[in-house]
């Protein structure tokens, strides 16, 4: 039987990648007046995340870097028992 092994790097640049790229988008809505309520929870969630243009980008980064050490992490113990 052969052992499939995901690639821990690849996993968890996807997932930061995903989770900025989401930040931004919802980022976009709240400026235009659309979940707005979601964007207040992600400023309650997320230590830097605000509608400025310096806490967009603040929030992107700490959304790709919590994704990706979560993901990371996933697939190493997942490599690891399986």
């Amino acid at each position: 039987m052969v052992k499939e092994k995901l690639n821990e790097l690849a996993l968890g640049y996807a997932g930061a990648g995903v989770s900025a790229a989401c930040m931004l988008l919802l980022s976009i809505a709240a400026k235009l007046g659309v979940y707005t309520r979601a964007a207040e929870r992600m400023m309650d969630w997320h230590m830097f995340y605000t509608l400025s243009f310096g806490g967009i980008i603040a929030g992107m980064i700490e959304a790709a870097v919590w994704s990706f050490v979560f993901l990371y992490a996933l697939a190493w113990v997942y490599n690891k028992y399986a």
